[in-house]
């Protein structure tokens, strides 16, 4: 009897030993989060809310400042956490990238994913694109917690198999000028609710008018010339805040905090007399020659 107390004893003190070490490890290893967007809904909610239309035609989206701006949103609201990437799903004829979503494709830490666009401009398969990213991804423990920016009672789905698996699923929301652009069971299923406002989005989204044409009217810069305008623009910033202000900024690299990126563009836009709304390829030298500077200081 006392031989198989000693037995059981040694056992139960094996197993606490082997959840100790578990425990340890898993307190050890970073939480991991990713970005899910159903650009069906936020191009159709932003493009409500700004331009007061749904149709895709009548207004420019700067996805790639939306993206970024995106990304810092969740590195304040996840600060312990590490971003494993952002995933933009979108609808394109026969499943063939459109210019837009080609650039989208080429920022770093994003992965587009599409489905199908029918004849009356719906998309279709993205939602289930979505529940598979997410469920194989919640299984596979590579994300701790999803942040899912869309609104289709379809999503209940995914949200479900994802938790299954341990995640925690965050349903960011574009605010609606009327009612809710949302379905309810969504935000029932989900495991917290952010709704992001109008001016989260305004610097991103412009109605296309004669005036939006005419700032783009005039003779185009080259990359090096908006590259020297955001060293410039970073001297200047780097003597106004001086090189505390630089420690803070460096490890977000190669991503700017919204607010810092929205006043490169605009004070860049002045410089140049150009308008860099939605020319991704001069937007991302003009945070290059930023960065560019910055870095070549500290």
């Amino acid at each position: 009897m006392n031989d198989d107390l000693a037995a059981l004893g040694a056992r139960i003190d094996h197993t606490n030993e082997l959840l100790r070490r578990m425990l340890a490890e898993v307190a050890k290893t970073p939480s991991t989060h990713a970005i899910f967007v159903d650009a069906g809904y936020l191009y159709a909610a932003a493009g409500r809310l700004i331009a007061g239309t749904e149709d895709r035609r009548a207004f420019d989206l700067d996805a790639e400042g939306l993206i970024e701006a995106l990304i810092d949103k969740a590195r304040t609201i996840f600060a312990d956490s590490r971003l494993l990437r952002v995933y933009w799903y979108d609808g394109a004829r026969r499943r063939i990238h459109t210019a837009e979503q080609q650039t989208i494709a080429e920022l770093p830490d994003v992965k587009v994913r599409l489905g199908n666009l029918n004849a009356n401009n719906q998309q279709k398969g993205v939602d289930s694109l979505i529940r598979s990213d997410l469920e194989s991804l919640a299984r596979h423990r590579a994300i701790s917690d999803a942040a899912l920016i869309g609104g289709d009672e379809d999503l209940v789905s995914a949200v479900e198999a994802a938790q299954g698996f341990g995640a925690r699923v965050h349903l960011w929301g574009i605010e609606a000028p009327e009612g809710r652009n949302q379905a309810e069971p969504l935000l029932w299923e989900v495991d917290s609710q952010r709704t992001l406002e109008i001016d989260f989005f305004k610097p991103y989204v412009n109605r296309r008018t004669a005036a939006t044409h005419e700032a783009s009217a005039g003779t185009r810069p080259t990359r090096e010339e908006v590259r020297f305008v955001g060293a410039r623009i970073a001297a200047k910033w780097l003597s106004e805040r001086g090189r505390e202000a630089l420690a803070d900024l460096l490890p977000g690299h190669p991503y700017l905090p919204g607010s810092v990126d929205q006043d490169l563009l605009v004070e860049a836009e002045g410089l140049l007399q150009y308008s860099l709304r939605g020319q991704a390829d001069l937007r991302r030298a003009l945070r290059d020659g930023f960065w560019g500077h910055l870095q070549s200081q500290f």
